[in-house]
């Protein structure tokens, strides 16, 4: 699939000027760690707000959305690009169907970034998802499977409908740490992560709020209920991500067929043919020098010998001939 040629990222200029300055200031600290391009990946469930967050990002309506119409198999992705700058974002579709993963739009996902290299991954849920399934585990499952465990390295954990009002008067901290907690849960044990490993995967969480109705500050900035503007904020948050020290993903043929499962035991081969050897093979041959020396013989070799009246099948064999000749 062909990179779509950057356009001028027109949308900047649609955030307010506090905002914009934010912005530019991340956007000029990643240029001096060289990083002139920057590539999003965001995945996710359906109906949990990846399109809207990608808009939000980008200042653009870029990915369509709409609570009518269900989402499509094809990834889509934007580029924008400004002093110099590229940002790519990859929107995706949602990952289940009738209940169980999409085969079909995982595919189409991984044939879609074949030859690119993914930044960052946002892993996008809701807020205000009150309970976890096995559903969840199933796309976690499917995107380490697809892009390695890896891949959770370079996550950003991106919770929309961030301007709720927790249930049963739940404090709204507490209610974000226990969401947060249970997320992060799942991820783990999804994407195989152990507790010895939790270090090397910090699997960070930004707040989102996509919709008209969030708040804003004197500035006209989109805000978070702590008061916190979000759109900048989880820029920040991904250039953190960007500078963690681990190396982005490179999706190419070898990461979209996956391990060969005829080469998992090879490995293994030498070892079983080296126990087999020294456990059968040596057994036998010192069951067969030990009968030699004592002098046994085998019950068919001493009906052989009691038929044809000679110690020895060989030495019968050689004298056979020499009867006939006399």
């Amino acid at each position: 699939m062909a990179t779509p040629i950057p356009r001028e990222w027109a949308g900047l200029q649609q955030f307010p000027a506090a905002t914009q300055t934010k912005l530019h200031e991340l956007l000029g600290k990643l240029k001096e760690e060289n990083v002139s391009t920057l590539t999003i990946l965001v995945m996710g469930k359906g109906g949990v707000g990846k399109s809207s967050t990608v808009n939000s990002i980008v200042g653009e309506r870029v990915a369509t959305v709409s609570a009518f119409q269900s989402e499509g198999l094809r990834p889509t992705m934007c580029s924008r690009t400004r002093a110099g700058f590229t940002l790519n974002i990859i929107d995706t579709p949602g990952l289940i169907e009738g209940g169980y993963i999409n085969e079909q739009a995982v595919e189409i996902i991984k044939r879609f970034l074949l030859g690119k290299t993914i930044d960052v991954l946002l892993y996008v849920d809701r807020l205000d998802a009150y309970r976890m399934d096995t559903l969840d585990e199933q796309v976690i499952r499917a995107i380490t499977n697809s892009f390695g465990k890896d891949i959770w390295r370079r996550s950003l954990v991106v919770l929309t409908h961030a301007q709720l009002s927790p249930p049963d008067g739940i404090d709204y901290n507490d209610f974000f740490t226990r969401r947060s907690e249970a997320l992060l849960r799942y991820i783990r044990s999804g994407a195989g992560i152990n507790k010895r490993e939790s270090g090397d995967f910090p699997l960070p969480i930004a707040l989102v709020e996509n919709s008209g109705r969030c708040k804003t500050n004197e500035h006209g900035e989109k805000i978070l209920p702590d008061g916190t503007p979000w759109v900048p904020n989880l820029m920040k948050e991904i250039a953190i991500v960007i500078s963690n020290g681990s190396k982005p993903i490179h999706v190419d043929q070898k990461l979209i067929d996956g391990p060969n499962p005829n080469n998992r035991w090879k490995i293994f081969i030498p070892l079983i043919l080296a126990v087999e050897y020294f456990l059968v093979v040596k057994g036998i041959r010192r069951a067969i020098h030990a009968d030699i020396a004592n002098g046994k013989v085998d019950e068919w070799e001493q009906r052989y010998r009691d038929l044809v009246g000679s110690r020895d099948p060989v030495e019968q064999k050689g004298s056979a001939p020499r009867n006939r000749k006399a």
